[in-house]
């Protein structure tokens, strides 16, 4: 054999393999190649976009808490206002409750007061009776002088 018709049939063959392999296995091959290069850009750009939307929700949740805060701190002071509103309401109550409890035991003093009075002006009027008795040395009748014994009580 010729080595120079083993270099041409080498080189025929060789042809026919690279024809074969760029018609038949090169197209599925840079079609996955690009297919992969897709998937790969379209992760990143879902990468960037995920990103994109974690720093939006971030700031979502941080205005949510601000605002929460917000809200916290307003209720906080309502309610503040409303138990000092709650204490000086009671105070006040409790100040009327205090007067009216003061007021009844004045008119209960003054009433005890009033029929102290009496009860002495009873036992002066006994008394003066009895002196008056004892001075003229006889019986005075209470029911015969009871004009006399009321207009006594009166004066005293």
């Amino acid at each position: 054999m010729n080595i120079n018709a083993t270099l041409f049939l080498q080189a025929i063959v060789f042809a026919i393999l690279v024809w074969f392999t760029m018609r038949y296995i090169w197209p599925p091959l840079t079609k996955a190649l690009d297919e992969r290069a897709q998937k790969i850009a379209d992760g990143l750009a879902a990468a960037d976009r995920a990103k994109a939307d974690l720093a939006s929700a971030n700031k979502r949740v941080e205005a949510q808490l601000a605002q929460t805060r917000d809200e916290t701190t307003k209720r906080l002071a309502d309610a503040d206002k409303r138990a000092q509103a709650i204490v000086e309401e009671a105070r006040g109550r409790a100040n009327e409750e205090a007067a009216k409890i003061i007021a009844a035991a004045k008119a209960d003093a003054d009433q005890q007061l009033t029929q102290a009075r009496e009860a002495l002006r009873e036992d002066v009027a006994t008394l003066a009776v009895k002196g008056a008795e004892a001075i003229l040395r006889r019986e005075v009748n209470a029911g015969v002088h009871a004009e006399l014994l009321a207009r006594l009580k009166t004066e005293l």
